[in-house]
């Protein structure tokens, strides 16, 4: 599970900014603390879809300082993530992992969209032609 340390700040208008110490492109605002939260996993998003556009690598999480904030990447985009870090310890290019799987391209540019649903065999397929396989774990709820 990634799960990123965010950082609010009280602005002078009764908002509440948001920082990401590990992703310094993520920003956003709410104005309250649950609705800053719940943009942040936009801004985090949006920050990892730049990351994979631009070939590079994303950032690991730091640990949550005791009692800050913090916020989890939704599971798919997680698995897409890991896709996109599995291409690049590979060295492969989008154009290759459309080769190895036989799909035609706008396959592997959907598949590595986060704002687009994808099949888990799918993402399954594409890890395994990587050398990588989906490891899926149910934890009790906090």
């Amino acid at each position: 599970m990634l799960k990123y340390p965010v950082v609010l700040t009280r602005d002078t208008n009764d908002t509440y900014l948001v920082d990401f110490p590990d992703v310094p492109e993520a920003h956003t605002v709410g104005d309250d603390i649950q609705e800053a939260l719940m943009r942040a996993v936009d801004a985090l998003e949006s920050a990892f879809m730049v990351y994979i556009e631009k070939h590079r690598s994303i950032p690991t999480p730091s640990r949550p300082k005791k009692g800050g904030h913090s916020v989890t990447v939704p599971t798919l985009s997680e698995a897409k993530v890991a896709v996109h870090q599995a291409m690049l310890q590979a060295r492969v290019r989008k154009s290759d992992l459309a080769q190895k799987l036989h799909w035609p391209i706008y396959e592997v540019d959907k598949l590595l969209d986060l704002n687009r649903p994808t099949p888990l065999d799918r993402i399954e397929a594409a890890l395994s032609v990587l050398k990588k396989r989906l490891v899926l774990a149910v934890e009790d709820a906090a």
